[in-house]
């Protein structure tokens, strides 16, 4: 049995195992349980379809009724306190002792402090603070509880604090008394039982009833556009209760999941369906699957983490991050399936998913629609700030179709908007390590390395200045053919500015920068002179890396020769040694051969250009000839074998270069000489 599995095998494994662990991760973010996704405010319309009810459950009652209901049990409520009955012997003993010690006998009157003491304790002495606590409950007693565990209750007016009980016993009392400093010995007996009142408080509202009422099943609670009174509103936020209640008691059930999964799965395969059809250069990479696969993830883990943080809000995630970013990297119409792809799958996890979605697909659009031609990095402040505008005219169009009143809007939405269209200034940052990390190229990478003026390009001119108006050439006719058969032509206008860059090494070796009829190449061996011309695609490619230059542009500096021969000298080996059989590999170009549309349209432009330059007369018919013979030669020797490019975009292609170059070498008018005068 053959079990070997083929590169193509692989892929497609490899492919359906990223969409596996794609939706897998996606289940695994939402929400664990169902929860009661309708918001609803009294005086606000009802926003959502009929809503009866799926089970019987009971009228809570509001926090305002609860704590009337509260307050009015707990009206005559008596708080216990813990009475010391052996205190008032210890004090008495103690000022005797006290007053022995220092004088060396009783204190005077010591049968009128005895009195006083026995009277006041026997009433009870509490704290001041604890005294005015219980003045403050509007309580009129308290309840002591004795040594024996016997309750008697006691009238608050009656008890003593320690100051109170001191002004009672000197009052009218003999003046020597107050020698004693009785404060040290008139402290509190009765102290405060929390445990005993707080049971005996919960025992009294345990008997409250929570409720005023039950809903059957099937009873019809409210419609769309009803107003939410405050009658219907307690009913709603009882039926969320009991929701919560019953969802936190038991797991989801499998057909909850079994739902999650069938709509998730639906939804990532229509996107990679999309690409496989539709964008097959981003699908065959898989190195781009993961990078797009991993934005989705992205996006949804943050719409989690809020969705599951009260402390935070879904509208702070910059969801315009998603199609900004793989605009920048692919194309608008991918950004905008993966954006409206992702709000779809996170609609499920946040309430009033008509509105998100409404609102989000739009300022996708408007990201998409204001990144068209992304030329500049400031287009990126741009981008947010018209993101910002378009949330907050979206957010009030909706405000005002469903409260009809300006004093009912909520503001707290703007501040959210404002909080993500702020993170998406941060997106160039992004942009740059998403670059560095997936080996991509973006849009304004290439808009900065297309700049003649850099240090580069200007070395470039200077030494090798024949060459580098070649390029520019190249260039233009590459950047119009790519435009015409769907190409990035942005991407073809860089690499063909870069492509001819290791001639720098020897220009004098290349005829487009020699003066005069001297050409060095003359004066060596064929073998090499074609291995000096062969060189310049490694030099280039060893200054593209020293200057740090992307794989991609690299690409077109490697792949512009394919494996072709440098016919010249090849054919001239042949005409000079004809009973010699050449050695093909000194002639040859190292390779490899173009594998994109664009890395083709360089090649076929790169020597369409050399050739009709070489031409001696510049009629459209020898313009004509000269560009079919050359591409023709191309097809014929298997260069575009790898690229994806059809006959169709070929024969598009030698059209755009016959216009184009008949328009470069068009006639001039000769001008006269004056005749001079004899």
């Amino acid at each position: 049995m053959n079990l070997k599995i083929n590169k193509f095998q692989l892929d497609t494994i490899n492919k359906i195992g990223l969409i596996i662990c794609v939706i897998i991760i996606i289940v695994q973010l939402f929400p664990s349980q169902n929860k009661f996704s309708y918001q609803f405010e009294i005086g606000k319309p009802w926003a959502y379809e009929l809503i009866t009810a799926n089970f019987d459950f009971p009228i809570y009652k509001n926090e305002h009724e609860l704590k009337n209901e509260k307050e009015l049990a707990l009206t005559n409520f008596n708080s216990y306190f813990n009475a010391d009955t052996t205190i008032v012997e210890k004090q008495i003993q103690r000022l005797i002792s006290d007053q022995l010690k220092q004088n060396g006998k009783e204190p005077e009157y010591i049968s009128y402090i005895k009195s006083k003491f026995k009277e006041i304790y026997s009433k009870g002495i509490l704290s001041s603070e604890s005294k005015n606590q219980i003045s403050n409950s509007k309580s009129e007693k308290i309840l002591c509880i004795l040594p024996n565990r016997y309750t008697e209750t006691r009238i608050i007016s009656n008890l003593y604090t320690p100051k109170s009980a001191y002004e009672e016993i000197i009052y009218l009392a003999p003046e020597k008394i107050k020698e004693y400093n009785l404060n040290n010995y008139l402290v509190e007996n009765l102290i405060y039982d929390s445990t005993a009142t707080e049971n005996s408080k919960n025992e009294i509202l345990k008997n409250l009833s929570l409720t005023t009422g039950m809903v059957q099943t099937g009873e019809r609670i409210i419609d769309r556009g009803e107003i939410v009174n405050p009658e219907n509103f307690k009913i709603l936020r009882s039926l969320k209760i009991e929701f919560d209640k019953r969802k936190a008691s038991i797991q989801q059930s499998a057909l909850v999941k079994i739902g999650q999964i069938i709509i998730i799965s639906t939804l990532i395969s229509l996107f990679f369906l999309y690409l496989h059809l539709f964008r097959p250069r981003i699908f065959e990479n898989f190195g781009n699957l993961i990078f797009i696969s991993l934005l989705i993830l992205l996006m949804t883990g943050l719409a989690s983490i809020t969705v599951h943080n009260p402390a935070l809000h879904y509208l702070m995630v910059p969801f315009a991050l998603l199609p900004i970013i793989i605009r920048v990297f692919f194309d608008s119409r991918t950004a905008l399936f993966a954006h409206i792809i992702t709000m779809l799958i996170i609609s499920f996890m946040v309430d009033n998913p008509f509105q998100f979605v409404v609102l989000q697909i739009s300022i996708g659009m408007v990201a998409v629609s204001s990144l068209k031609d992304m030329t500049q990095r400031s287009q990126l402040a741009q981008t947010a700030l018209y993101i910002f505008i378009s949330y907050a005219c979206l957010f009030f169009a909706f405000e005002f179709i469903s409260e009809g009143e300006i004093d009912r809007i909520h503001f707290q939405p703007i501040i959210y908007f404002a909080i993500s269209s702020t993170i998406l200034l941060f997106a160039y940052v992004l942009i740059y390590l998403f670059e560095k990390i997936f080996g991509l190229i973006s849009a304004l990478t290439l808009v900065e390395l297309t700049n003649v003026n850099s240090d580069l390009m200007i070395t470039f001119a200077e030494k090798a200045p024949g060459t580098f108006q070649h390029t520019l050439q190249v260039s233009n006719l590459a950047t119009e053919a790519a435009k015409k058969i769907g190409a990035n032509s942005l991407l073809v206008r860089t690499g063909a500015l870069y492509h001819d860059i290791g001639k720098m090494k020897n220009p004098e070796f290349f005829i487009e920068n020699q003066l005069g009829s001297y050409n060095p190449l003359k004066e060596l061996p064929l073998e090499e002179a074609a291995k000096l011309i062969i060189g310049h695609v490694n030099a280039g490619v060893e200054i593209a890396k020293k200057s740090h230059l992307p794989e991609q542009i690299i690409q077109f500096i490697t792949t512009h020769h394919g494996l072709g021969k440098t016919k010249y000298f090849y054919n001239s080996f042949i005409n000079n040694f004809p009973d010699i059989k050449p050695d093909d590999a000194l002639f040859t170009y190292p390779g490899p051969l173009p594998n994109s549309k664009e890395t083709a349209i360089l090649m076929m432009a790169d020597a369409v250009e050399a050739r009709v330059r070489s031409l001696g007369v510049y009629t459209e018919e020898n313009i004509y000839n000269a560009i079919e013979q050359m591409i023709d030669s191309q097809i014929a020797d298997g260069q575009f074998k790898e690229a994806p490019i059809s006959f169709r975009d070929v024969e598009t292609v030698k059209e755009v270069f016959k216009e184009k170059v008949k328009n470069m070498y068009h006639s001039r008018i000769v001008y006269p000489e004056v005749n001079s005068k004899k």
